[in-house]
């Protein structure tokens, strides 16, 4: 969330970018600085009436020591209608502070100055793209049809043990989807990140850590009786870990990589953009996340961009990475490279990694801070993620552009990871 100060102390230009995502942030950034005003005057007669309780107070011991016991309990009943204001005061200003924070809250974060505005993917700007699109003959198949061909995802299955979205994976179809996650843990490895291996199911003080909650889209699954959430990403357990943590800055960056199958609920979406693997109920997805110095962030940023290129670009997919205009961002980011691979039966471009700064946004809600060497005072940190990648629209794009009358060629760099060079 925004810090209190930052919207204090510039409030026009928070407004002016909060635009740029088509918020309207005017009328909550007013009634914020109103309670703000509000906390500040009642906190202010606390204090005053503290420092008031404990001038008496001494004074009450230096009346004691000169035996005026008269005037001492005097002193002392004083202190009693003290300490009932000040209760009241105390009792005044808890309602206020919430009130505060729950408008605070709902202010997404600032886009950086690079990101325009627009208000979907047609205003998103292309920064580079890459490899080649293959060329199919017309017959070629959609993957729909040709996990059925070669038998290797079960959909009707999955809606028989589950509902519509949670596939089962069969054979090399299975080989294949674990073949890549190891091959994108690898890599991640090899790049220094950390392989951690977190939990599915938070709690929701993670789920408002990381900003998925309170869950104003729905598409979080609830399992009601714990109170836990199903994550949608690796991003929520992993970031969270740094909680309420306050790191040393040598320590930074912090570089960490999971693999976890993820769960949204995706709801209101139909037609053939999201047949198949397009959209899915349950899917698998390596993520990258990396806690940065706030002077070191878009670097990191850059570095996360270059790694995800590197994963698409050695599967041998054609891609492209956009930047995303301000009305196709998230609530939480800052900053979101998008990277689409090319998929040649479908004849389009399917989303398959968000690339991420969300600036101090994230690390607000989770206090999460670093103290440089030497110093007293903390900062907040910088959070970024990734997708690196996630699974279904990177197989649905290898099955379309590898196919051939022998089979589906699979790509080099996952050939020692699956065992087999061609579905067939």
């Amino acid at each position: 969330m925004l810090t209190l100060n930052l919207i204090r102390e510039k409030k026009d230009f928070v407004i002016e970018r909060l635009k740029v995502k088509n918020f309207d942030s005017e009328e909550i950034i007013g009634r914020i600085l109103s309670l703000d005003t509000s906390r500040r005057e009642i906190q202010l007669k606390t204090d005053m009436l503290q420092a008031e309780m404990n001038r008496i107070s001494k004074e009450i011991g230096n009346m004691m020591k000169a035996g005026k016991k008269a005037e001492a309990d005097a002193a002392r009943e004083k202190t009693y209608s003290i300490k009932e204001e000040i209760k009241q005061l105390t009792d005044k200003i808890a309602p206020v502070e919430n009130e505060l924070k729950n408008e605070i809250i709902r202010l997404p974060n600032l886009p950086h100055e690079s990101v325009a505005g627009g208000f979907g993917a047609d205003s998103n700007v292309k920064v580079r793209e890459g490899g080649i699109i293959p060329a199919l003959p017309e017959s070629a198949l959609p993957h729909w049809d040709l996990i059925k061909k070669y038998d290797i995802i079960d959909f009707e299955l999955g809606i028989k043990l589950t509902g519509a979205g949670f596939p089962v994976y069969k054979g090399k179809g299975a080989k294949l989807e674990r073949a890549l996650i190891s091959f994108f843990l690898d890599e991640g490895v090899k790049a220094g990140y950390t392989e951690m291996m977190p939990p599915i199911m938070v709690n929701e003080d993670s789920g408002f850590g990381t900003g998925q909650l309170p869950d104003k889209e729905g598409q979080m699954y609830n399992v009601g009786l714990d109170g836990f959430y199903l994550i949608p990403t690796a991003e929520v357990p992993v970031t969270n870990i740094y909680r309420d943590v306050i790191l040393n800055g040598d320590q930074l960056p912090v570089k960490n990589i999971a693999y976890t199958p993820c769960f949204r609920r995706e709801a209101g979406s139909w037609g053939a953009h999201v047949r198949g693997l397009n959209r899915l109920h349950q899917f698998d997805k390596v993520e990258i996340v990396q806690i940065a110095h706030p002077d070191n962030s878009y670097k990191a940023l850059e570095e996360m961009v270059a790694h995800v290129e590197c994963l698409v670009a050695s599967l041998g997919l054609p891609y492209r990475i956009m930047r995303l205009c301000g009305g196709d961002m998230s609530f939480t980011s800052a900053l979101t490279y998008d990277f689409e691979v090319w998929s040649a039966a479908q004849k389009r471009w399917l989303e398959v990694s968000s690339v991420s700064n969300f600036e101090s946004f994230q690390a607000n809600r989770l206090k999460c801070r670093f103290r440089e060497k030497g110093g007293k005072q903390t900062q907040l940190v910088h959070t970024l993620n990734g997708s690196a990648l996630a699974l279904p629209r990177i197989v649905a794009a290898l099955l379309e552009n590898n196919q051939s009358e022998k089979g589906i060629t699979i790509p080099p760099a996952l050939v020692p990871y699956t065992g087999f060079e061609i579905i067939d």
